[in-house]
């Protein structure tokens, strides 16, 4: 639960009238700026969870085709998604960091501006 405990920077989420009541908080738009970074960390995290039980059972339809044709052709292609499914993945991240070397704007952080 480290998302969940993991807390907004001070100052810059909320803005209370009394600091020592913290029901007299309001929430700021700045707070968009966490929930975007948590709903990244865990997609990211559940897209190589999703790639690691798809090599699996790829792996597993493969090694239990025996000798069908078809189900290792069916294997091969669970495997191969899986593949470029990771390979999606870093180059999306791989095209972010050359927009951000050859521009100079930092797109690997979300910000809101006022």
């Amino acid at each position: 639960m480290y998302l969940a405990q993991r807390g907004p920077t001070p100052g810059t989420e909320t803005v209370c009238s009394d600091p020592a009541d913290p029901t007299t908080c309001v929430a700021t738009i700045k707070g968009f700026e966490w929930i975007f970074y948590n709903v990244v960390s865990v997609v990211l995290g559940l897209a190589g969870i999703a790639l690691f039980i798809m090599l699996i059972i790829g792996g597993f339809k493969y090694l239990t085709s025996g000798g069908n044709p078809e189900t290792a052709q069916s294997a091969q292609k669970t495997i191969t998604y899986a593949l470029l499914g990771l390979v999606l993945i870093a180059l999306a991240y791989l095209i972010i960091l050359f927009i951000q070397t050859f521009t100079g704007a930092n797109l690997s952080t979300f910000r809101i501006t006022q």
